[in-house]
């Protein structure tokens, strides 16, 4: 899903065609029925007692887009717009929603042309589906609307639709309640979310090794004997990731030394290190089992039929029911939203413990490059790191606990699914830019100790990544532009260190 967001192209087989065929003509037959069939024979949400004939379905279909064209705000980003796009795609081509392959293949077109609709993020309570986002969506195959094509501003979508030789969209049958009835906008945005959290937590592990080494930490406490002793799967990964980054096996202090029985001796350090250290394989771990549980969710969501009612290859029968529910990605994205916190949580810890040269081991407050009090290093991006933590405190209440009663309280229960979706994308947005002054820091605290043989080839390698984008800080200048770099670079899949890919950890 990230790769079709980024650009990349999107097919269906043609297998997935015949079945979109057949649903279609399952759909027609029972039309020439005159079945009773929601949205289809009827009215919408509590006017489906509402009998609409044959002779009205164009019209049944073209209104439901257009009192649903009703989101407000800005509009969500071409990446989550591709997202929600493809992510419809994959509903309806599992041929169980009627769609005509016609209004199908003018989704699917309009995607890999990069001819993108203008949806405002605002106005969807994840219920009957994203309803209002997919609204936009399929007006703009409509027509109507704004679209948005490769580079240029937004224009009319007729204008674009023209420019690809397309004609406007006409929906019949069950073709726009088919394109608007699902959760395809929270599934997208999710999806996306999913591998930027997977990417923050590599990060946050080599960093947090990088920490290790530029703090002199003990690493008895990452063995991997605790996590065979408590088996949780994340942190036995962590166990397992730190291992490969540190480069080094544990350095298990042995209990060989005595402690005479009149002994009453203050050590130079103690034996331990702090938690945001010691239990880095816990706490990390923790986040590595709620981003996997979020993923199991996305994909099965990603590969399921959405939308009401369904038309089943295994029964002659139109059945309704409430697929379009978003209740899962909803308490997904709530849980994944907890998880992002923590991370920033124990990214600003190690921040401040850098920045303190009372918990530092030594190095410079602040990491001054020289003259310590005339510059002042990272005081001012600790602050920074503190206010974006505390912005993202700010916004920790859960999405999917706000149910409000709305469409005439047939819709008496409701997700905010989107909402709590959207709101996890910004979180990530923030932890991004936590993470890189962290990794800034980090690769400074390092340079400052000046003792290589303390460096894995992982911290090595992130050192060099971090210069190509944010030369050391010898001076005080203003960091902000170095830390937005970093950030954007950090969340793209392909500027990545090889230590953080994929084919690094046996997942």
């Amino acid at each position: 899903m990230e790769r079709i967001a980024l650009g990349a192209g999107l097919s269906l087989s043609q297998t997935a065609w015949t079945r979109i065929g057949g649903s279609h003509e399952r759909l027609s037959r029972y039309q020439d029925e005159q079945r009773l069939i929601y949205g289809v024979t009827t009215g919408y949400g509590p006017l489906a007692d509402t009998l609409v004939g044959g002779d009205h379905s164009e019209a049944l279909q073209r209104n439901l887009v257009a009192h649903l064209s009703a989101g407000v705000g800005d509009p969500l980003s071409p990446q989550q717009t591709r997202a929600t796009m493809a992510a419809r795609v994959s509903a309806l081509g599992l041929g169980a929603s009627g769609i005509a392959p016609a209004a199908l293949d003018q989704l699917l077109t309009c995607l890999n042309a990069g001819a993108l609709p203008v949806v405002p993020a605002m106005g969807t309570v994840g219920a009957s589906g994203d309803l209002t986002p997919l609204a936009h969506i399929a007006g703009a195959l409509m027509g109507k609307g704004w679209i948005r094509h490769g580079d240029r501003e937004a224009e009319p979508a007729a204008t674009v639709l023209q420019r690809l030789e397309l004609a406007p969209l006409e929906p019949g049958g069950k073709d726009a309640l088919a394109l608007v009835n699902g959760t395809s906008a929270m599934t997208g945005i999710a999806a996306l979310n999913d591998r930027l959290a997977d990417r923050a937590l590599r990060w946050s592990t080599l960093i947090t090794v990088a920490h290790a080494q530029a703090l002199r930490g003990r690493r008895e406490a990452w063995h991997s004997t605790f996590g065979k002793l408590r088996p949780h799967p994340g942190q036995q990964k962590l166990h397992q990731w730190l291992g490969i980054l540190d480069d080094a096996p544990p350095d298990a202090m042995t209990d060989e030394a005595r402690v005479a029985t009149d002994a009453l001796q203050q050590l130079s350090a103690p034996i331990q290190d702090p938690y945001s250290l010691r239990c880095a394989p816990q706490l990390l771990g923790a986040v590595a089992d709620q981003i996997d549980w979020h993923t199991q969710i996305v994909t099965t969501e990603l590969n399921s039929v959405t939308d009401n009612p369904i038309l089943p290859d295994t029964l002659d029968q139109a059945l309704h029911g409430g697929n379009f529910y978003g209740q899962h990605v909803a308490l997904a994205s709530d849980a994944l939203a907890n998880a992002v916190i923590t991370l920033a949580v124990h990214a600003e810890r190690r921040i401040a413990r850098l920045a303190n040269p009372r918990l530092n081991q030594e190095l410079p407050a602040f990491l001054t490059g020289s003259e310590t009090g005339l510059h002042s290093g990272f005081m001012g991006a600790q602050v920074t790191a503190s206010a974006l933590l505390a912005e993202m405190r700010t916004q920790a209440t859960p999405a999917s606990i706000q149910s409000i009663p709305t469409n005439g309280d047939n819709q008496d229960v409701v997700t905010m699914g989107t909402i709590g979706a959207r709101r996890t994308h910004h979180l990530l947005a923030l932890l991004y830019r936590i993470l890189a002054i962290d990794a800034l820091m980090a690769v400074q605290a390092l340079e400052l100790r000046a003792e290589p043989h303390l460096r894995s080839e992982a911290t090595v390698q992130m050192m060099a990544w971090v210069r190509t984008r944010s030369p050391a800080l010898t001076s005080d200048r203003p960091l902000s532009e170095d830390i937005e770099t970093t950030a954007d670079a950090m969340r793209c899949p392909w500027t990545m260190p090889s230590h953080l890919g994929f084919s690094h950890y046996a997942d």
